[in-house]
């Protein structure tokens, strides 16, 4: 039961994957302090970054107090365990993470859950481009768990979506579900352009306004409703879409009738 607190603010990238659980596990807040992690250029101890305390009341496996937005790759793989985080995150949170639970109440930069395999990440505000999707060069993306988003996300998220599921309270900006084969991805509110581009499976649910439809899908249908995961059903109706015809693909749009009057020419070929 370890909190962290920023002694200063960081002017330059924080590169600190040991913060994680399965390495904190078992030992003393001096030999936490004693690990290694990177200001810039500059090889550090985590001890000279943070204030390291035990603390005395039951608390999440690690507390972050405070803006950690330039630190990066916290909960990098970790595996048991929970992070939680009162303030912003930086790059690469949670990044090839295979289990426990990170929070955090503020926003997260790019790259957050890249390449997840499993386990929950809620970020109780914005998330920044490339959420849950890999490096540019990589074709494997989250393969499973869940990330829950009380606000927006940025561009290219669930790139290459393999499995899991992604869940957005507020809008989606553009290529979201880019080349994605497994999963879901839900926004509630709306979605920007190039919605599901070169997707060959999985699904996509908005129950906002879409800014545009690929030319490569075709409607199949008009449906009531639509399952997002074991705990939640998306209240429709929604026109289908399936695609992306151009990677015989057969993926799934779901797109809120209601919400979108401009697709409404789509139903003469049901």
């Amino acid at each position: 039961m370890i909190v962290l607190t920023p002694l200063k603010k960081f002017q330059f990238p924080v590169h600190a994957e040991c913060i994680n659980p399965d390495i904190f596990q078992g030992k003393s807040p001096a030999q936490i302090a004693s690990l290694t992690a990177w200001e810039g250029n500059k090889k550090k101890k985590l001890g000279d970054l943070f204030k390291i305390e035990e603390a005395s009341v039951e608390t999440p496996s690690i507390t972050i107090n405070g803006d950690v937005s330039e630190v990066r790759r916290v909960g990098q793989g970790m595996k048991t365990g929970e992070i939680v985080i009162n303030g912003n995150a930086g790059m690469h949170l949670g990044e090839k993470m295979a289990g426990g639970k990170i929070t955090v109440n503020g926003n997260s930069a790019g790259w957050t859950g890249s390449s997840m395999k499993k386990g929950l990440i809620e970020i109780h505000g914005d998330a920044s481009n490339y959420l849950a999707s890999p490096y540019r060069g990589s074709t494997v993306g989250m393969r499973g768990g869940k990330i829950v988003v009380d606000g927006n996300v940025g561009s290219d998220s669930g790139c290459y979506l393999r499995g899991g599921a992604i869940i957005v309270k507020g809008n989606a900006g553009p290529f979201l579900g880019f080349h994605m084969s497994k999963g879901v991805v839900y926004v509630e509110k709306n979605a920007g352009s190039r919605l599901g581009a070169s997707m060959t499976g999985g699904k996509i649910v908005v129950s906002g306004f879409v800014d545009s439809l690929m030319p490569t899908f075709t409607v199949g249908g008009v449906k009531a409703k639509v399952k997002v995961d074991d705990a939640f059903k998306a209240e429709g109706p929604f026109y289908v879409f399936l695609g992306d015809l151009a990677e015989h693909g057969n993926g799934k749009l779901f797109v809120s009738k209601a919400n979108n009057p401009q697709l409404k020419d789509y139903e003469k070929f049901l």
